[in-house]
């Protein structure tokens, strides 16, 4: 086991001392998790509170029993301004949260030198509700310092009309199709309601999250043309006995997943983040099925439920949408191509979207409307997610993207995916920290996974 899996149980066996009183914690004393996580123990408290036990021993914090967005615990507070002039400055790498208004733009501030590419990403996250406007949702462009366009994108609640977190993405690319933004200097993000106003359309602020990744340039230039044909055809949707592995709250707490098949229970108007590890050259399908229902009720939902794909700078890619009368329902993403640096030179922006190895989020939405239908309770969703194609070598960067490992897939991103390790390592952690268990459980649970740890370690 590397050094994360060391910090995992660091972080386990901290929580067990802070939990049971076994020992005396200096104040401040941190152990850091698998994805840069930190807790910190002062007075014998652990700052990450858990959420609710649920059936199974599946633990999940408070933001993923109850539906709610589970922003990055590391996002820093910014405020957007009306002016350029007084944009604050998102830095590549980081993660920001702020607050979109009900009407007009917000701004943030760019600084880019003339040779990398640059991607922004805003998820808007709208209060819960039953309805709202089928095209309102968030609008993101960079603008370049005389307010021309360099991109654009919206990102919208669909047929549904189920208020859910929705991301948009916009870059400043150094490209041969792109004529303007190619210079060094300041850059703007735009951010913006699509339809404030619209029917049902919520008049309050929206909370959001901001992120933006860089990408470094090519050591030698290559082909600037996209691929003419790839494999189409949708193969069978994978087969075999679901495997259950609960779905996260938020980009930052996607549950990872590879190849299989994976079950979960959904409520109306909840919204569930997985991410899969996608190399370059592969390819990959996913089916969203959702499983009959047991409240006795009666209906049709044309869009009960939204999958989406997002990229990994978090850009939309493709979507599919399920419609629900009680009885079990499926649809798959449509056939897409195998990640490659050249797609970004197709005119279809949705195959521009795989441009690059990395974590590829599957987002799945209940519509609030299947509760009139069929009740608030869940509804079994399983996904079938399935790759093809050899993983090839990268297209040769000259420098390393910022974060360094976003458009990469790592072996620890494969074991993740497979066993879903990273997942059940944060849900042991809360489970330890909300104190909630008895001494003698804590304990033994503490000592077990200090003992799995040390058993793995010493295999590795």
């Amino acid at each position: 086991m590397g050094a994360s899996g060391a910090g995992r149980a660091g972080v386990v066996m901290l929580a067990s001392v802070a939990v049971l009183g076994l020992g005396s914690v200096p104040p401040g004393a941190s152990a850091t998790g698998s994805a840069g996580r930190t807790a910190t123990v002062a007075n014998a408290t652990v700052a990450d509170a858990a959420g609710p036990v649920e059936a199974a021993g599946t633990f999940r914090s408070a933001s993923e029993a109850t539906g709610s967005y589970a922003f990055a615990e590391d996002a820093r507070r910014v405020d957007g301004t009306v002016s350029t002039a007084d944009a604050v400055e998102l830095v590549p790498g980081r993660t920001y949260r702020s607050t979109l208004p009900a009407g007009g733009k917000v701004y943030y501030r760019l600084e880019l030198d003339a040779t990398t590419n640059v991607y922004a990403s805003a998820t808007a996250v709208p209060p819960a509700g039953r309805t709202a406007s089928v095209i309102d949702g968030v609008k993101v462009s960079v603008e370049d310092s005389e307010g021309r366009a360099c991109d654009v994108d919206t990102a919208s609640f669909g047929a549904a009309g189920s208020p859910h977190p929705v991301a948009a993405w916009a870059m400043r690319e150094i490209s041969p199709r792109r004529s303007l933004c190619k210079e060094a200097g300041t850059y703007y993000v735009a951010v913006e309601r699509v339809d404030p106003d619209g029917q049902g359309s919520s008049p309050d602020p929206w909370e959001m999250e901001l992120t933006a990744v860089s990408e470094p340039p090519l050591e030698k230039a290559g082909v600037t043309r996209a691929p003419q044909e790839w494999n189409s055809a949708p193969p069978r949707p994978v087969a075999g006995k679901p495997e259950r592995r609960p779905g996260g709250a938020g980009f930052a707490r996607a549950t990872p997943v590879g190849q299989g098949v994976w079950r979960d229970d959904i409520r109306p108007g909840q919204t569930l983040f997985y991410k899969v590890p996608v190399d370059w050259g592969r390819q990959l399908y996913a089916t969203a099925e959702l499983g009959s229902s047991g409240s006795g009720g009666s209906g049709y939902v044309a869009a009960a439920l939204d999958l989406d794909l997002y990229n990994p700078a978090r850009g939309h890619v493709v979507d599919a949408g399920v419609g629900y009368d009680g009885a079990q329902q499926a649809e798959s993403l449509a056939p897409l191509p195998p990640v490659a640096y050249v797609n970004r030179h197709a005119v279809s922006r949705q195959v521009g979207a795989m441009r690059f190895a990395g974590s590829y989020y599957l987002v799945a939405h209940l519509s609030a409307e299947v509760a009139d239908d069929f009740g608030d309770g869940p509804v079994p969703l399983t996904l079938r997610v399935r790759m093809s194609g050899g993983a090839q070598d990268g297209p040769g960067y000259a420098g390393e993207s910022v974060p360094s490992d976003v458009f990469t897939v790592t072996g620890e991103d494969r074991q993740a995916a497979a066993e879903g390790a990273a997942a059940g390592d944060d849900a042991v952690f809360r489970a330890l920290a909300v104190g909630g268990i008895g001494t003698g459980s804590a304990l033994l649970v503490g000592l077990g996974v200090w003992t799995l740890v040390a058993r793995r370690r010493a295999r590795s």
